[in-house]
């Protein structure tokens, strides 16, 4: 059974080793419907990364791998993907975007995804 937590991986690499790619696998194990949005276009387990913000909709959760330096490009794009909550990984921590995600409503958390997953947290 899939859940509505509908979750965009943000910063997906085709890097089998490095969490973002880990984390849309646990993702898809833990049948939870999966989007991922990086810098080059691929595919993970058949899924699509891909390169254009404005191919999503309807996303319940983002989850960060990007670091603070490289998120204020993207704090537009975040805020019209209107998620519910944005997940900040090990190492994405960014109290400004914390600040400017819940002026808009939207539920910030600190956590690691695998470990979230891992501990029936998500």
């Amino acid at each position: 059974m899939k859940t509505n937590k509908k979750t965009l991986v943000f910063g997906a690499s085709l890097k089998v080793n490095r969490y973002s790619n880990i984390a849309v696998n646990r993702l898809l194990d833990h049948n939870i419907e999966t989007e991922a949005f990086g810098l080059k276009a691929g595919k993970i387990r058949g899924h699509d990364i891909k390169t254009n913000l404005q191919d999503f909709r309807n996303i319940h959760t983002i989850t960060l791998y990007i670091g603070a330096a490289r998120q204020p490009e993207y704090y537009g794009d975040l805020l019209k993907l209107n998620p519910k909550r944005v997940i900040f990984n090990p190492g994405t921590e960014n109290p400004e975007l914390y600040k400017i995600l819940r002026d808009n409503d939207i539920e910030v958390e600190v956590a690691c995804t695998l470990v979230l997953l891992a501990t029936n947290q998500y």
